[in-house]
């Protein structure tokens, strides 16, 4: 075998090799190196074993000893035990000037029959504007991703008005019923309503197996469209289910009756938070029912309204995004099994009793939210 690569370690050099190996922190591919070394020593006080030797009691190939010995005798020690990746020097393609440009133009409308910015199409149109003579797709996402930018996604929200009176009025209004301490002679209940289409599948859906996720054919039939009624309590953490064919006004009404008389049929007075939709009103009593009737049902409500592009003021909201995300994220194929499923998800939630803990204020809103009032701004 070749003997080119002598090892003669020092007695400082065994002690710490010897450390190193007893320690049992060291990474395993450390020990295996030290314990070649000690074997490799050649020096006086060293056991000098061959290559054959070494190879068999560490299980380890004729090449990785030569490697050991060749790194201790042109690096030393610390070469030996440590593997020294060679230093690649890394050449920017874009300065500040071009990766400011890149910015700008991923922060602009994409060109005319895209919907969004791709990194590749980033790429193209960066080196047809001659900023670059050339730069890879990686390179773009290089920079996007240091400046937190992806112009692939798209966060839709409610963008309220500035500096709108009418906006904040209704907005305090609503915080200040919020911090109404918990009256079950008169129960806050915020309601919310979603349409859900119902769907069947034509063919039946294939079962989920192990490396195989469930099929679903795109094919399905349509069967109309149902809307739920979700009223919610938040203090109480308490939510009722109510589906009907329709959402008009006459639907509403019947929906608010069953709230007054089958669900707080004791209560003095059932203090409403709701949207500002053209069937949430007490006019709607009145397409519905007799005058006597429609006033006595007036009678027993006190409504409170978001403000338009505020309907994150409603808490029902969040009880319909559970419900969506949760229950009614599917093919649902009727109204009866709509109102079953729906039924079953508010019955579960009840008996947990899953509670909304709302913290924000009028003062948080105040302060977070001063761009919407117009004295504030001036």
């Amino acid at each position: 075998m070749n003997r080119k690569y002598v090892v003669q370690l020092t007695e400082e050099e065994r002690s710490q090799l010897k450390q190193i190996i007893s320690s049992g922190t060291a990474p395993a591919r450390k020990i295996r190196r030290a314990q070649i070394l000690l074997k490799s020593d050649s020096s006086p006080e060293g056991p000098n074993w061959g290559y054959q030797a070494i190879c068999a009691a560490f299980n380890v190939s004729a090449t990785t000893v030569t490697t050991v010995r060749k790194a201790y005798c042109e690096g030393g020690l610390e070469a030996a035990l440590n593997r020294k990746k060679p230093e690649r020097a890394y050449t920017h393609r874009l300065d500040g000037e071009a990766e400011a440009h890149l910015i700008a133009m991923a922060c602009s409308q994409p060109p005319e029959g895209h919907a969004r910015w791709s990194l590749r199409l980033l790429r193209d149109r960066f080196v047809e504007a001659g900023y670059v003579e050339e730069v890879s797709h990686e390179t773009i996402r290089q920079v996007l991703k240091k400046n937190e930018l992806k112009p692939w996604l798209k966060k839709r929200y409610c963008i309220p008005p500035q500096a709108n009176a009418a906006f904040v009025c209704q907005m305090e209004e609503v915080l200040e019923v919020y911090q109404r301490p918990y009256d079950p002679r008169r129960p806050l209940v915020c309601m919310d309503e979603i349409p859900q289409q119902l769907l069947t599948n034509v063919r039946e859906p294939l079962p989920m197996e192990p490396g195989c996720p469930l099929r679903e054919d795109y094919e399905y039939e349509r069967n109309g469209v149902s809307n739920l009624f979700l009223f919610f309590e938040p203090l109480a953490g308490k939510r009722y289910i109510q589906v009907s064919e329709r959402r008009t006004k006459v639907d509403w009404a019947y929906a608010m009756r069953y709230l007054a008389d089958e669900l707080y049929p004791d209560a003095e007075l059932i203090v409403v938070v709701m949207d500002n939709l053209n069937t949430h009103g007490p006019a709607s009593f009145y397409e519905a029912f007799e005058p006597a009737e429609a006033q006595r049902l007036r009678e027993r409500f006190e409504f409170h309204y978001t403000p338009k592009h505020g309907s994150w003021l409603n808490m029902a909201e969040i009880e319909l995004s559970a419900l969506v995300r949760t229950c009614l994220n599917r093919r649902i194929p009727d109204q009866t099994t709509l109102h079953q499923e729906a039924q079953a998800w508010a019955d579960e939630r009840n008996r947990k009793a899953v509670r909304v803990d709302w913290r924000f204020t009028t003062a948080d809103a105040r302060i977070k939210l001063k761009r919407l009032y117009p004295k504030i701004q001036a």
